[in-house]
């Protein structure tokens, strides 16, 4: 008994002893424990209570009391557990907060709204967004905040920020997941207030003008007139690059474009991220500085470094709100914005103090950016950067000359970011740029020498009406941007796609990753198997032998070739993320060459059904239309009636027959989701 009381203690004076090497180190920490809770309440299958809410902020304020009392290695791991409920809490938090009506139906007929937003779809359609929605015979209490039209009809009415407009068009809940545990678009919409997505073919026609004195409407006024003024001195798809980075305004630039950019893996240069807004802070910071520094007076009495940094995040500022604020640039403006403080405050902008701060303001304010490629990725590639520089901070390259020491910066900024972004790009959009790194190399720096400085002379110029000499010198960036992105796209074996991970493989890459950069000790490397383990189970990731959509308007059965799709053309979303997600790079069309009717047949439109007369028992029937007749001879069946219950659904070969999984025992039951039978906001 005695000796265990010594190994026990021992143990514990040695835990003690590795939780007091972490203190100064903890405060990475924090948004990890946070992101642990909010991961666990998006990971629930069914909404917690009121009471339960309460009692876990109750037990996360009991910890935090009990830990000022507590000693090593007690208190830090009673303070991380009490990080980890409030996550959960701000996340249960977040999601009440946003509630508002979903369409429970199928909607057809006159839709009039206040455009808020506009932007282009999958299929290059102009898509805009409403507000102040008014459906014809749907009671204000069960009409949705906001609706989402693409526009497919002839041209009418141009779209502007704030018209009010009407147009005659078809409305639907936003879609659950395309297949078991994959994107689920209704939590998303969720978080965007979007309560119905849908299209019109006819046009738009104006209800009343655009209202005045809204400040929001008055910024996205602006921001769709300084995209207009620079598509007008740079046509094509350079004045719609200059658009995007300058207005957060995609709308016009072209798909082949898009295309060549995320085949080159420069795509992260269209959108208004950390890139961009560091780009433009270092740059305002720099030149004030200079113009500062050259000064006598202010040179020698003025804190110029701070002075610097505030106008920098002035610009910074600016740069938020012409670009329409969305979650990504504001990730980017927290990140600068905490980076500048420590500017001012004489502390070190670029730090993993920084990066955590940063982080966990997100974390708070949207929690729901956790799920999402875009905090993943930025998060992880200023971690490894601030890392590795930080570890290389005192290192010389021997017999390099000083001239190439930004060249080599550069290059490893990209290396690295590259290799840390790398894994998460590809569990979310299941592809590999495998030349990527060149392009960047050869692109990025561009960003920073010529295109950023140019945006910011052209804002500078425009009260003169000399934008275009800017906007000219910016052009010329941004072609050479698209030259680079079109011949690299072009190359042999460009883009490369990966089959999806299961779900722990994300989680144990990051804490694998996390363990690396942020724990101090020996204990760091116990990250490097985690990540191999990690790589180790997406190697063996299966995938199912049979998906149907949610609508029964597709089917996908695996064969040796790959999948095969029942219909041609046609959901085509559906078929493009299944193929994805198989990571198959092949088209709708090839992929639909291998079809053939076996034990899965599927049955699309009633004229179709008719000339069914009966099924085989080992067959799989799924229809586009209700089949009651096939159900009452004992048909296996999945038809709309039957997948409203289900949503999509994958079915994989066992020793006893089919395996099912359904989206709705993966997502669960959340306000979010609204099957059928549930209940409907």
């Amino acid at each position: 008994m005695a000796t265990q009381e010594v190994i026990i203690g021992g143990g514990l004076r040695g835990l003690a002893g590795v939780m007091l090497a972490q203190r100064g180190h903890l405060i990475g920490w924090v948004p990890v424990c946070l992101a642990v809770g909010i991961g666990g309440y998006f990971g629930l299958r069914a909404e917690p209570g009121m009471a339960q809410f309460a009692a876990i902020a109750l037990g996360a304020v009991a910890l935090l009391l009990a830990a000022r009392r507590l000693a090593e290695p007690v208190s830090p791991l009673a303070v991380g557990t009490a990080l980890c409920l409030i996550g959960f809490v701000i996340a249960g938090a977040r999601t009440h907060s946003l509630s508002a009506p979903v369409l429970g139906w199928r909607y057809y007929g006159a839709v009039e709204g206040r455009i808020v937003a506009m932007d282009r779809s999958g299929s290059d359609a102009l898509r805009i967004t409403l507000d102040q929605v008014r459906l014809d015979r749907v009671p204000p209490v069960k009409t949705p905040a906001r609706v989402r039209l693409s526009l497919h009809g002839p041209e009418g009415i141009t779209p502007e920020p704030g018209l009010r407009v009407m147009t005659t068009g078809h409305l639907s809940p936003p879609g659950g997941p395309v297949e078991p545990g994959g994107f689920d678009f209704q939590r998303h919409a969720w978080f965007a207030r979007l309560g119905a997505v849908g299209y019109t073919r006819v046009p738009l026609m104006g209800a009343a003008p655009a209202e005045d004195g809204q400040a929001g409407l008055a910024v996205f006024r602006l921001r769709m007139a300084a995209s207009a003024r620079v598509q007008a001195a740079l046509p094509g798809d350079v004045g719609g690059f200059a658009a995007a980075i300058t207005t957060g305004d995609r709308s016009a630039i072209s798909q082949p474009a898009l295309d060549a950019l995320r085949a080159s893996n420069l795509a992260h240069l269209l959108a208004i991220s950390g890139l961009h807004m560091g780009l433009l802070s270092a740059f305002v910071f720099g030149a004030l500085r200079l113009m500062l520094a050259a000064i006598p007076h202010s040179a020698l009495h003025w804190p110029t470094k701070g002075i610097a940094a505030a106008g920098a995040l002035i610009a910074a500022t600016g740069y938020l709100a012409l670009s329409g604020g969305n979650v990504a640039t504001e990730r980017a403006f927290i990140m600068v914005a905490v980076a500048l403080g420590a500017l001012m405050l004489g502390r070190r902008a670029l730090s993993l103090r920084a990066v955590a701060v940063a982080a966990t303001i997100v974390l708070v304010l949207r929690p729901e950016a956790l799920t999402g490629p875009g905090f993943q990725m930025s998060f992880a590639a200023t971690t490894a950067l601030v890392a590795v520089f930080g570890w290389l901070r005192d290192f010389e390259v021997a017999g390099l000359p000083r001239w190439l020491r930004p060249v080599f910066g550069v290059f490893m900024s990209s290396l690295v970011a590259g290799l840390a972004t790398a894994p998460i790009a590809a569990a979310h959009f299941n592809a590999i740029a495998h030349y990527g790194l060149i392009a960047n190399l050869v692109s990025v720096p561009l960003m920073g020498v010529l295109v950023i400085p140019a945006a910011v002379a052209a804002v500078v110029l425009a009260p003169f009406g000399l934008e275009v000499l800017g906007l000219w010198m910016m052009g010329l960036g941004l072609r050479w941007i698209l030259w680079v992105a079109q011949g690299v796209a072009a190359w042999d074996g460009a883009r490369g796609y990966v089959v999806s991970p299961g779900p722990w493989v994300l989680p144990l890459l990051v804490l694998g990753f996390l363990l690396l950069v942020l724990w101090q000790g020996r204990g760091r490397w116990a990250g490097v198997p985690l990540m191999g383990l990690s790589f180790l189970l997406w190697q063996g990731a299966e995938r199912p032998d049979v998906l149907i959509a949610e609508n029964g308007t597709l089917v996908g059965v695996m064969t040796a070739q790959g999948r095969a799709l029942s219909k041609q053309k046609g959901a085509g979303f559906v078929a493009r993320n299944w193929l994805e997600n198989d990571g198959d790079g092949s088209s709708q069309k090839w992929a639909a060459g291998r079809w053939s009717d076996g034990s899965v047949v599927h049955i699309s439109g009633k004229r179709a059904l008719a000339k069914v007369t009966g099924c085989r028992k080992d067959q799989i029937i799924v229809v586009s239309v209700p089949a009651e007749v096939l159900k009452t001879q004992g048909c296996n069946v999945y038809d709309p009636e039957r997948l409203r219950d289900t949503g999509a659904v994958a079915l994989r070969r066992g020793k006893e027959g089919w395996q099912i999984t359904t989206a709705r025992q993966m997502a669960g039951t959340r306000p979010w989701t609204h099957w059928h039978d549930g209940p409907r906001k």
